[in-house]
């Protein structure tokens, strides 16, 4: 059990059978009654949002999430073919459970698979992927006074917005959590 007093982004707890995760929250102590807790929650499984008010020093369970440490090896078309590092069981995971990050996978990368009740709910990929340009136009000189962008299409078929001075062929790194370019590799 956890106090929602203790709440912090990123805990995941167990509320009506299913396992949510705090996405923001906001204590709140009125002049008048007593405190409370303002959450915004985040479904695991199914991605959908919902705000809750807990009264001050409530207590909720802790949703247990077992995380496996796995290697993306392919797409077979059904699924996403990973294999368990430490007893080399492969599964398919479905493209709906990995949702966004489905960008960002690269055969042989290790992901860490996040289940509930013996069921697959998602992934956690690392926080910083190195890719290679695979397109994009040329970078044309002239008069920015800012920083201007260009569309960079990447091995994995994901596209973001990259400096000018980006080539085809050159390694760049992305943060993963907001799917950003972040510098040269």
């Amino acid at each position: 059990m956890i106090s929602v007093n203790d709440f912090k982004t990123g805990v995941t707890i167990e509320l009506d059978g299913q396992a949510w995760q705090v996405v923001e929250f906001q204590h709140v102590k009125p002049g008048k009654g007593a405190a409370f807790v303002r959450a915004k929650l985040k479904n695991v499984k199914t991605g959908g949002s919902v705000e809750r008010t807990f009264r001050g020093g409530e207590k909720v369970p802790r949703a247990h999430l077992d995380r496996r440490e796995m290697q993306y090896l392919y797409n077979d078309g059904d699924g996403y073919v990973c294999m368990d590092t430490e007893n080399y069981e492969q599964i398919s995971i479905s493209a709906e459970a990995i949702g966004e990050g489905v960008k960002w996978l690269l055969e042989n990368m290790n992901i860490q698979v996040l289940m509930f009740q013996g069921n697959i709910i998602g992934i956690e990929l690392p926080n910083f992927v190195e890719m290679e340009v695979v397109d994009t136009e040329p970078g044309v000189k002239g008069d920015t006074a800012t920083g201007a962008t260009k569309n960079a299409t990447l091995e994995s078929g994901a596209t973001v917005k990259v400096p000018l001075f980006i080539n085809t062929g050159d390694r760049i790194r992305i943060d993963t959590r907001i799917g950003e370019y972040l510098d040269r590799a």
